[in-house]
């Protein structure tokens, strides 16, 4: 089944700790995954003037959503193990972010799963290289591609 994953680093050597959770994430995958270009981006949902690198990866996975979430949490926290969040529960800067995004035409949403990514629609930096690697995706649930999407932004 063909998973996409969006990774972001902005803190650090950005472009090594993308490319250290790529070849990680290469190993979950079928085949070769495919990885999109690299898109700079400001901080989402916070202030920082770290610019964030971010990619998306598409791989073919025999792994069930509820084992794929688990091994790519487990590559972030290999990578760096520190939180995403700050004291008050706020965004923070990040050596590395892994976000799985979609999983063929799941719909899911049980406990630290959900899918698509509940807020996809409102990131360029992960609509963009979606657009790119699968322009002809469609939302599950909106029916709309990620072309139509980032024309909504």
């Amino acid at each position: 089944m063909k998973a996409h994953i969006n990774i972001g680093s902005n803190i650090g050597d950005r472009m090594a700790n993308i490319c250290r959770a790529v070849a990680l994430i290469r190993d979950l995958s079928l085949v070769p995954p495919r990885v999109s270009k690299v898109f700079e981006s400001e901080p989402w949902g916070y202030d920082s003037v770290n610019m964030f690198y971010n990619v998306g990866v598409e791989i073919e996975t025999d792994l069930s959503p509820t084992l794929l979430l688990p091994a790519l949490k487990s590559i972030e926290k290999n990578i760096d193990a520190s939180s995403h969040r700050d004291e008050n529960g706020n965004y923070k800067d990040r050596t590395i972010d892994i976000d799985l995004i979609y999983m063929g035409d799941f719909v899911i949403s049980i406990d630290s799963i959900q899918l698509p990514h509940p807020r996809m629609e409102k990131r360029a930096f992960v609509l963009t290289p979606i657009a790119e690697l699968d322009p002809t995706w469609h939302h599950p649930v909106t029916g709309k591609t990620a072309i139509q999407m980032l024309s909504e932004l």
